[in-house]
């Protein structure tokens, strides 16, 4: 059975769901590891104990991470507690002239004790070539980890 890489989003204008797509290509990249989108509204505790892994992305609302993106973590924390620490996780940020989002999101990734695999990226606008690379890179950092373990 493959490892599953879950990758949580939310996204309104849909640069954020473009970035989670370019992750999901990376994921595929690596033989042993499928992805799993999910958005923040339709994801849980379940998804997150059931993952190997996980690519976690929003877009920066005020210098923070999507409120609904919150709510699944607020969801999600206290029924995953203790089943989720150590696994690999990568983070990605849409924004449109800050990415200070990330600091929020790299925050709560390390109350859930996720064991974080290279920076965070940050896409300015709707991903272009450089950020495409940046995201599938990403996906494929975490695919190798999660099949590693």
């Amino acid at each position: 059975m493959a490892a599953r890489v879950l990758i949580v989003y939310h996204s309104m204008s849909g640069n954020t769901r473009k970035a989670a797509k370019e992750v999901a290509r990376g994921v595929r990249k690596v033989k042993g590891a499928r992805p799993v989108m999910k958005t923040a509204a339709s994801a849980g505790a379940r998804d997150l104990v059931k993952a190997d892994g996980y690519c976690i992305g929003t877009p920066d609302y005020f210098s923070y991470m999507a409120g609904m993106l919150k709510d699944f973590f607020d969801r999600s924390f206290y029924p995953s507690r203790g089943k989720t620490a150590g696994r690999p996780c990568g983070l990605f940020v849409s924004h449109g002239g800050g990415g200070l989002a990330s600091r929020s999101l790299e925050r709560i990734a390390g109350s859930f004790k996720l064991k974080r695999i290279g920076r965070t990226v940050l896409v300015k606008g709707r991903p272009g070539p450089a950020a495409r690379r940046a995201l599938r890179a990403l996906g494929t950092r975490v695919a190798r980890e999660v099949v590693r373990r």
